[in-house]
């Protein structure tokens, strides 16, 4: 199941950046361990009361020198296009502005569902100039500060009311979801029918040609699939065509939905900055992931340039270390039957549970073989570890103080688990937890 989206919009400085940031909390400063994984700082991922959904802060997009009204139209069409629910934003202390009545008609035509936020209500003294807002016609108008977080509980009360009923798995548990990923013109469509061996998905050298998600359910060997085709940009109004920022929008549905991401890249053009962004969202949904370098038989080979390709991906994509690499052609369909037995794996190896006394026999003797560190005089020691979830597997490790596992030796002990227990293909989560 897909998160539901909210966007946040309204006109310049009425603090929509600013929400957006209380919103997500943390999760806006993610910071990896290992170099490569980069965020933008218009999309991310929020959580209230046990509802998880996408965030888009409208205020982040550059439209370089389109007059006002049209970056106002564009931000609001962005919202329109991607969202399921529209935080509007606005400024108590300057009441109802022309701008924000230009903002209202736009969203009027959205025919979703529309939270009014009144921003800056700092005190409760100035709660009167809210009423105001009523004229814009979006109902009852919710008073917030962002900079103080005051409101803003009402405010995600509403907004979550208005999200997508929650259907459940329309697909049994051995079927096997995964979507393909990656920049625009990357051959994700001709993949799509290069695997189904039909023209079921529109093909075409413009940019952007693919407007919606598409399931496409595959068999193949008595094993069931379902392809997740993300939809790429809209070309409608240039912040679609001048930016790759909203492939990533678009691909966060799909990662929701899969087993498996595919992360598409374009053998002709090499490793772009977005496909990194991309990438990282799908290893931070903790998703298995295969990294599959399309357009191979456009590529002037000798027999070192498959090594030299695939040593580029490993020092680009260093958080995807664990992720195996398929070259292949979509167009001329060579080296097309090494992908699904790499899905295969993926999948496989996602759901993979180990028993708790193999896996501490692992730890103990990376700890034998490697002591635990010190820090301050203080020993990290490690007493029991179990596998509490897969997809992604996730392990707890009981210890005395959870901060003395530092970053270096967590990626050690996932270096022995990995060794000794085939998780290719996956991530895998190691959260330390203090014994009591």
């Amino acid at each position: 199941m897909s998160k539901p989206v909210i966007a946040i919009v309204g006109r310049p400085n009425v603090g929509k950046s600013t929400i957006f940031n209380r919103i997500v909390g943390e999760r806006i400063s993610i910071v990896e361990d290992v170099a490569g994984v980069t965020r933008d700082r218009i999309y991310s991922s929020g959580e209230w009361l046990t509802h998880e959904f996408n965030i888009i802060d409208t205020g982040g997009i550059d439209i370089g020198d389109e007059p006002f009204l049209e970056q106002i139209r564009q931000q609001a069409e962005i919202a329109i296009n991607e969202a399921d629910v529209i935080v509007f934003m606005t400024n108590g202390r300057e009441g109802v502005t022309a701008a924000d009545e230009e903002v209202a008609k736009i969203l009027y035509r959205s025919k979703k569902p529309v939270v009014l936020a009144v921003n800056k209500v700092d005190n409760p003294d100035m709660r009167e100039m809210v009423y105001d807002f009523y004229a814009l016609g979006f109902g009852e108008p919710y008073p917030i500060s962002g900079s103080h977080g005051v409101g803003l509980g009402d405010m995600l009360d509403e907004v979550v009311n208005h999200f997508p009923n929650k259907s459940e798995n329309e697909y049994g548990e051995e079927v096997i979801k995964f979507s393909l990923i990656g920049r625009p013109n990357v051959g994700k469509s001709s993949l799509v029918n290069a695997i189904l061996g039909e023209e079921r998905v529109i093909v075409s050298d413009i940019e952007g040609t693919t407007r919606d998600a598409v399931d496409s359910s595959y068999s193949y060997q008595d094993q069931e699939y379902v392809i997740i085709d993300t939809a790429g940009m809209r070309k409608k109004g240039k912040v679609y065509e001048s930016t790759e920022k909203y492939s990533v929008l678009r691909a966060l549905r799909a990662i929701d939905r899969s087993d498996v991401v595919l992360i598409v890249l374009n053998g002709e053009e090499g490793i772009r900055e977005q496909d990194k962004k991309i990438a990282g969202y799908a290893h931070e949904a903790g998703r298995g992931i295969v990294i599959v370098v399309n357009k191979w038989d456009a590529i002037e080979k000798d027999e070192k340039t498959m090594k030299n390709f695939e040593e580029n991906i490993r020092e680009h994509f260093q958080f995807l270390s664990y992720a195996p690499v398929v070259f292949l052609s979509a167009k001329t369909k060579k080296r097309l039957h090494t992908l699904l037995p790499m899905i295969n794996m993926a999948s496989e190896n996602h759901s993979l549970r180990i028993q708790s006394s193999v896996l501490n026999d692992v730890i103990m003797d990376a700890v034998a073989m490697n002591p635990t560190p010190t820090d301050n005089g203080k020993r990290l020691k490690i007493y029991y570890a179990t596998q509490v979830a897969v997809k992604p597997p996730t392990f707890v490790v009981f210890v005395n103080e959870p901060e003395l596992l530092h970053f270096s030796y967590k990626r050690f002990l996932e270096n022995r688990i990995r060794d000794t227990f085939n998780f290719e293909g996956t991530p895998i989560k190691i959260i330390p937890r203090a014994r009591k």
